[in-house]
């Protein structure tokens, strides 16, 4: 059985999503500040994170930061759920590492259909190298990709970014989260830099190259 902390100021909030996650089968534990998350996290890790960011003392934001910066917990997905929602609010989420965005008042339907995407995802990852998206499938144990089982020819640059999206199909990439997966910070890289790789990458792929979708102010995502 899953486990689902919660961690929002609003009790009836908390109340809210563990009443639906229970009755989908869930395990949940509510916060209901940064702090007290934060200490018990140290010791019992969750299988997924719901995160307000507006939360008094450690904002969520921060507790964001502190997860993904620690080996044992930058692995937890988390989903942002907050009343903060306009884009450079959603963009912040997303590069400190939020798997999803969720803006207050929500769906608790659209929520659990959320939680349960997350989580097929980080488990889909976590068993196969081996990508498919549409008629592209992205093989990282042969370093190679293929569009109607044909072998692309990509730079090695090319290719990771490709790998970074297939990895995480339906996932909202920014510029920033690319620019950090392939050179971390060993270089001063422009965002520019991705779209030119980006525009090369999808000539390349031919008919497959729609698959990369553009996503206005924010960055790029894959899906069929």
């Amino acid at each position: 059985m899953k486990m689902i902390f919660i961690v929002d100021d609003e009790s009836d909030i908390v109340e809210l999503i563990s009443y639906h996650l229970k009755r989908e089968g869930f395990k949940t534990k509510g916060f209901y500040d940064g702090e007290s998350f934060l200490t018990f996290v140290k010791i019992t890790l969750p299988d997924l994170v719901i995160l307000d960011l507006m939360l008094p003392g450690i904002d969520g934001l921060e507790v964001c930061r502190v997860l993904k910066s620690n080996e044992k917990m930058s692995s937890i997905p988390i989903i942002m759920l907050t009343a903060k929602g306009t884009e450079t609010d959603i963009v912040v989420g997303l590069e400190l590492g939020a798997d999803d965005y969720v803006v207050k008042p929500f769906s608790p339907r659209e929520l659990i259909a959320r939680i349960k995407a997350v989580l097929r995802r980080t488990q889909s990852r976590e068993k196969t190298r081996i990508f498919k998206v549409g008629n592209l499938v992205v093989d990282l144990t042969k370093y190679e990709a293929k569009v109607n089982n044909k072998k692309v020819n990509l730079t090695a640059t090319e290719f990771k970014i490709l790998a970074i999206l297939a990895e995480r199909p339906g996932w909202v990439l920014t510029r920033n989260q690319l620019l950090k997966s392939l050179w971390e910070d060993e270089k001063i890289v422009l965002d520019r830099t991705i779209d030119v790789h980006i525009k090369n990458l999808r000539e390349k792929l031919g008919e497959a190259g729609e698959l990369i979708r553009t996503i206005r102010g924010i960055g790029y995502k894959i899906e069929e």
